[in-house]
């Protein structure tokens, strides 16, 4: 029998959503964007040891399907699952990863106290969301360059202004997927757990992230920006015979939109 301590750090999920949508979301597998962010929960709790470790992984429930504007509901129900936490289990060091919507709730709900990191899957990242509350935490932002519902170059933008308002933060482009994260799925769940187990000390990060995070706060978009295909962990295999491509105009480190 496995012999489980109490957590000491914590991961937190939370899934993506409608722009407006009062009612609650639908229940177990028709539930999609809950659907669609199991494997990396099976994921992240393999990498921190099934729990035996004492890293609980947990998934936010939302009271509402929909971000409904100045209501930010799923934003009121992170924070709620991170107060929860904090009465259980005191004070750990949370990582919040979220999807789509559940990432920009994410990077709103950075500022509680437990939050020592974000890691965003094609974050909805609108040009005026505040980025005050991300001031010493650790951002790492994964997006497709080839989404089509939430904008790869809106998340470059929003790691500059995280950085310049005192996140270390980062994006790492990801060639030939989509906003579901179906193709290519084992890159995004195999990344999304090395980096939450590294924002947690749980091992390395990727060494070229680690730089990322290093970069000063008015270091340009371009150079937080990096291409998965050029980070030394992707298997071979997963490459999928890509040649490297050029990046974002301008040369340097970026994007290759």
């Amino acid at each position: 029998m496995t012999d489980r301590r109490p957590p000491f750090a914590a991961v937190l999920l939370l899934h993506g959503g409608v722009e407006t949508g009062l009612g609650p979301p639908p229940p177990g597998p028709l539930n999609v964007p809950a659907m669609r962010m199991r494997p990396f929960a099976r994921a992240v709790s393999r990498a921190t040891g099934d729990g035996a470790a004492g890293v609980l992984v947990r998934t936010v429930r939302y009271t509402r399907r929909g971000w409904n504007g100045p209501r930010e509901d799923p934003l009121h129900d992170a924070v709620r699952a991170l107060d929860t936490l904090l009465r259980e289990a005191g004070e750990i060091p949370v990582v919040l990863v979220g999807h789509s919507m559940g990432a920009r709730a994410a990077l709103r709900a950075a500022g509680h106290p437990l939050v020592r990191g974000v890691v965003g899957l094609a974050p909805w990242c609108p040009a005026d969301d505040p980025v005050v509350q991300l001031v010493a935490r650790d951002v790492v932002l994964l997006h497709s360059t080839r989404d089509r519902i939430t904008d790869p170059r809106a998340s470059q933008i929003f790691t500059a202004r995280a950085r310049r308002s005192g996140a270390r933060a980062c994006l790492v482009a990801i060639r030939g997927s989509d906003h579901a994260m179906l193709r290519r799925a084992g890159t995004w769940h195999a990344l999304t757990a090395r980096i939450t187990t590294g924002l947690l000390g749980l091992g390395p990060l990727p060494e070229e992230v680690a730089a990322a995070l290093r970069l000063p706060p008015d270091a340009p978009a371009a150079r937080g920006t990096l291409d998965v295909d050029r980070m030394g962990h992707i298997r071979p295999g997963d490459r999928r015979g890509r040649p490297p491509g050029p990046w974002c105009r301008g040369g340097g480190t970026g994007a290759p939109w």
